[in-house]
């Protein structure tokens, strides 16, 4: 959707343009990707901050007892080492020099956060801990210590390209980052049959927009195409070719995705709008027989 966006303000001519929609589609993508990893990066230094907490307390002229016994088991968690050690995290990083995004006070201030709280309380009394414990706490980490914060998030908002229109892609990628037990390739968002898909349902709307714009039109209920919102009028196209040229994905899972990012970027009417628009073409269609859908 964004990148047919950005392909809509392009001067005349330019919207069809296929090399234009790859490249500016893959770049979006690359986005996403280094975002993802920034945020990974931060629950990693976070983590590791508790060596830094550690050797300034303990160097101090004079020390208090907890001065001397900071506890630094977060820093060496399994999880934690798993990500540190990752090679394509760490050649992502390097790469694109992702490092200038971390902010050492956010760090600082998320990390002293984390140590008042009590599930890290409880976690660092405890002797040994599983590998799930140990993803655990660093979940807890970015979701109530990170997420839950709105001065970081605000940050993020200032700070990182795109955190704005992808945060919610961001909390998804990292919800299943945490459920994959880490197991992640850095250097490539998308992989395969998503990678495809991405790209063959741009093709498609770029390909079928006078096809699709004949089916949207008669049923736009007497609004003007022009009066309508561009953001609606680009997930009809999308929604249209996914019912009629994906047929592995169910014809509901369609209408409901897009009637959500309908809500989320457009209008408040938006998500009813797409919603009755995308049933009235999917009646005609079926009724035609040209929906075929088949198990996946």
């Amino acid at each position: 959707m964004q990148t047919l966006y950005t392909l809509s303000t392009l001067e005349n001519g330019a919207q069809g343009n296929k090399q234009a929609a790859t490249r500016i589609l893959n770049d979006k993508l690359e986005q996403v990707l280094d975002i993802f990893t920034v945020a990974v990066l931060y629950t990693v230094r976070i983590a590791k901050y508790s060596e830094t907490d550690a050797s300034h307390r303990s160097s101090k002229y004079i020390r208090s007892v907890e001065d001397m016994n900071v506890d630094t088991t977060i820093a060496m968690n399994t999880f934690i080492s798993k990500i540190a050690n990752n090679v394509s995290f760490n050649d992502k990083v390097k790469k694109d020099k992702l490092e200038r995004f971390v902010d050492e006070d956010w760090v600082k201030k998320i990390y002293l956060q984390l140590s008042k709280s009590e599930p890290y309380l409880t976690y660092i009394n405890e002797k040994t801990h599983t590998l799930a414990q140990d993803k655990d706490i660093v979940q807890y980490l970015w979701e109530k210590q990170v997420m839950e914060s709105e001065g970081m998030v605000s940050y993020f908002m200032d700070e990182l390209p795109g955190w704005e229109d992808d945060s919610e892609l961001i909390i998804m990628l990292m919800q299943n980052f945490f459920k994959n037990n880490g197991k992640v390739n850095f250097t490539n968002l998308l992989a395969g049959e998503k990678r495809d898909y991405a790209h063959d349902l741009l093709m498609s709307v770029i390909d079928k927009e006078t096809y699709c714009m004949e089916l949207i039109e008669p049923r736009l209920n007497n609004w003007d195409k022009e009066r309508v919102a561009l953001i609606d009028l680009l997930l009809l196209r999308m929604g249209v070719c996914e019912l009629m040229y994906f047929p592995t994905i169910p014809t509901k899972v369609t209408i409901n995705e897009y009637i959500d990012i309908a809500k989320q970027y457009s209008t408040p009417q938006s998500g009813q709008f797409v919603n009755g628009v995308l049933d009235n073409i999917l009646k005609a269609l079926t009724a035609e027989n040209k929906i075929r859908k088949m198990d996946r």
